[in-house]
């Protein structure tokens, strides 16, 4: 029952069930900053831990009003922590843990906003807090008090370099429409072109405050490295991590290039809203974007609401696993739903950079999951920065293979339970040296979110079958060295054996995946009945997939002729011709060019059989059972080959669509009987070889 329970409080924590997501503050809240005088130098526009030191060496005062502010501010709740950690009651997930998590958010708030995000950040990581201590955190509100309109106005007259704010937007609120750490909104229109744009202004005195915060954290970080915390979590790095981010945020010059960004990368995917931005009016400390009207899809009771969850799955992987430039700020506030039934995604000043080394390293980390070869799942932990290099993983690897055979019982990888997953995954992070890499907690989250808004509506909701169309894809599209090879362990697995039914079931995810469309956008009317799969196959996208399954096919199609012989050879005709005169060694000659078929040819055969069926919509009709008689007196291998008429019929139908493709149907052809011509020429070169050295 505990295990169940902290199982619920994980998923929500990581889906942002208990996200405050107010437009403004509560009543009563408070926000400090440290106001500073300039000593003819500036602070550093990017992370920089030394000209932090040198920058505040010379502000003593201004260090000192901050520790006292924070040590007023947060003294009580230190002492409370300090007391129950003697009596032994602040343990992970106790109620002691919990109430003190849920009043540190008071805390945190009335910091300011370092804390507010550093919170914020801590509550998406299950390697460091308890599932019932993030789901508190996560209550944790971002929204404070406005700062005066008037000092808002200033800043945008300073940074557009105008005399009057109406030069560039003919009109715009009194007062803002939202309000957070960083800034606020206001709802104004262009002057110039009269479109609606909402305009972020930073709050004053914002990177000051937050660069003194992270100069002070990261002291004491290095304070902490000698103590027995540091065994477990390096707080330095962690800091610096999440400092480089912030940095990130607090540069509106960047969200606006990244909300370019991103509406570039994402324009093929429809009814997906990116919204404008206009450069020409931001600056660092201000950002004018489209003003986009929507509900929050979290909110929406809309029936497509299902449908936008899976287009927001297709939008993060597109992220994920091609752009990898990945929206790292998920919660269900950034995601609306416009009366059109469209997704707008919103807020781009944090983002993070997927390495192709990680993109690859996921993709590799599923094939060693579906083929539970758990060992190499541990090397994978390590590729993606779960486990330090250099730590042995033997002993991690038992606890993995019970978590994920427990998780893969049923059904497959598709039928993983997520739920139970995470958990078991997150009771693994504190018995052995585990960490979730910054960039995959955001991961975690982005996904999770969305399965959240998803399950509302729909309880048979699995992020896993709407995701594993964009791996397929992926997996038989990318001509990369690694996943090629991922592709064939995915495939043929540990044994070395092309397993036809796990081909088919990439292909059938490939059929499914809602982004794969014709270059047009649409497949021509002509080819609707058309099988995805096989119009892919002989597409120009489909050359990876087409290189991979050439030895299959031309090792079918040379145990499907010289099936086809021997058959030849046991009729009538072939009985009277075989009595006419040969020159000598003809007939041993034919024997060798067309050995019998072992077991392993037959079931080659077999899978290109059922795999010809897939893609010729049959699957149902004969299948690998037809090949039973294959041995017998009669031509049983090519009656059961030939295609039915049904077959023909939905052939015919492929016609249209296959005429465009004639290029790469030719090439794939000439491919095969070159390399069947090459097979025939080693058999004849072999044979002649023995009998040079029989008579030897």
């Amino acid at each position: 029952m505990e295990k169940d329970e902290s199982t619920a409080a994980l998923m929500q924590a990581l889906r942002g069930t208990n996200i405050n997501d107010d437009d403004f503050a509560a009543s009563g809240s408070t926000m400090s900053v440290v106001e500073m005088r300039s000593l003819g130098d500036s602070l550093p526009l990017d992370y920089d831990p030394p000209a932090l030191s040198a920058y505040f060496a010379k502000r003593p005062g201004a260090v000192i009003t901050r520790v006292l502010q924070v040590l007023s501010v947060s003294g009580g709740w230190l002492a409370s922590v300090a007391f129950e950690a003697l009596r032994g009651q602040l343990t992970p997930g106790s109620e002691a843990e919990v109430q003190a998590v849920a009043r540190l958010r008071g805390v945190l708030v009335s910091l300011g906003p370092f804390f507010i995000k550093l919170g914020q950040a801590l509550s998406i990581r299950p390697d460091i807090l308890s599932p019932k201590a993030m789901v508190q955190l996560q209550q944790l509100c971002d929204k404070v008090p406005p700062f005066d309109s008037g000092l808002a106005m200033q800043t945008v007259r300073d940074d557009l370099d105008v005399a009057d704010v109406a030069e560039i937007y003919s009109k715009i609120t009194a007062e803002p429409v939202a309000a957070a750490s960083l800034g606020q909104v206001y709802r104004a229109t262009l002057r110039a072109t009269g479109e609606e744009v909402a305009v972020k202004v930073q709050r004053p005195f914002v990177l000051e405050t937050v660069s003194l915060d992270l100069h002070l954290a990261r002291l004491l970080g290095l304070a902490l490295r000698n103590t027995p915390i540091s065994q477990r979590l390096d707080v330095v790095d962690l800091l610096d991590e999440f400092a480089a981010r912030f940095y990130q945020e607090l540069d509106y010059e960047r969200e606006c290039a990244n909300g370019i960004r991103v509406a570039q990368d994402m324009r093929k995917i429809p009814r997906v809203v990116i919204p404008k931005n206009y450069p020409e009016f931001t600056s660092r400390r201000v950002h004018t974007a489209q003003w986009v009207t929507g509900e929050k899809l979290s909110q929406s009771q809309a029936d497509d609401v299902g449908e936008l969850v899976n287009l927001g799955v297709v939008t993060y992987l597109t992220q994920l696993l091609d752009t990898g430039f990945f929206h790292a700020d998920p919660h269900p506030g950034n995601m609306l739903r416009t009366a059109e039934g469209e997704l707008v995604i919103l807020d781009f000043g944090l983002m993070t950079e997927v390495t192709d080394n990680q993109k690859y390293g996921m993709i590799e980390a599923i094939a060693h999951l579906i083929n539970r070869d758990y060992e190499y799942i541990g090397e994978d932990f390590v590729n993606l920065e779960f486990i330090p290099k250099g730590v042995d993983t033997r002993p991690i690897v038992p606890a993995l293979a019970r978590v994920f055979d427990a998780a893969l019982a049923g059904g497959g990888a598709k039928s993983i339970n997520f739920q139970e997953l995470a958990a078991d995954l997150a009771e693994i992070t504190f018995k052995f040296p585990f960490r979730i890499p910054p960039y995959f907690a955001l991961i975690i989250r982005a996904i999770s979110v969305l399965e959240g808004i998803a399950l509302v509506g729909n309880p048979q909701f699995a992020i896993v079958d709407e995701a594993y169309p964009y791996i397929s894809k992926r997996l038989l599209t990318d001509d990369s060295p690694r996943l090629r090879a991922a592709l064939r362990y995915m495939v043929y697995g540990k044994s070395q054996t092309f397993d036809v039914d796990r081909m088919i079931d990439l292909l059938q995810a490939l059929e499914n995946n809602p982004n794969r469309l014709t270059p047009d956008g649409a497949a021509a009317e002509e080819a609707a009945r058309a099988r995805e799969a096989l119009t892919f196959f002989f597409s120009r996208e489909g050359e990876v997939f087409r290189t991979f399954l050439l030895d299959e096919v031309v090792n079918a199609a040379d145990a499907l002729s010289r099936e086809a012989f021997t058959e030849l050879t046991l009729t009538p005709a072939f009985s009277a011709l075989s009595r006419l005169p040969a020159p000598p060694g003809a007939r041993a000659l034919l024997r060798a060019l067309a050995p019998p078929l072992t077991e392993k040819d037959q079931k080659v055969v077999a899978s290109i059989r059922k795999l010809t069926d897939f893609f010729l919509g049959n699957l149902d009709v004969g299948g690998v059972d037809a090949l039973a008689n294959a041995r017998s007196n009669n031509p049983a291998v090519l009656q059961n080959l030939a295609p039915s008429a049904q077959s023909l019929q939905r052939a015919r139908a492929l016609l249209p669509v296959l005429a465009d493709n004639r290029e790469e149907m030719t090439r794939f052809g000439l491919q095969i009987v070159g390399r069947l011509t090459e097979m025939q020429a080693a058999r004849a070169l072999s044979f002649a070889r023995d009998a040079i050295a029989a008579r030897a």
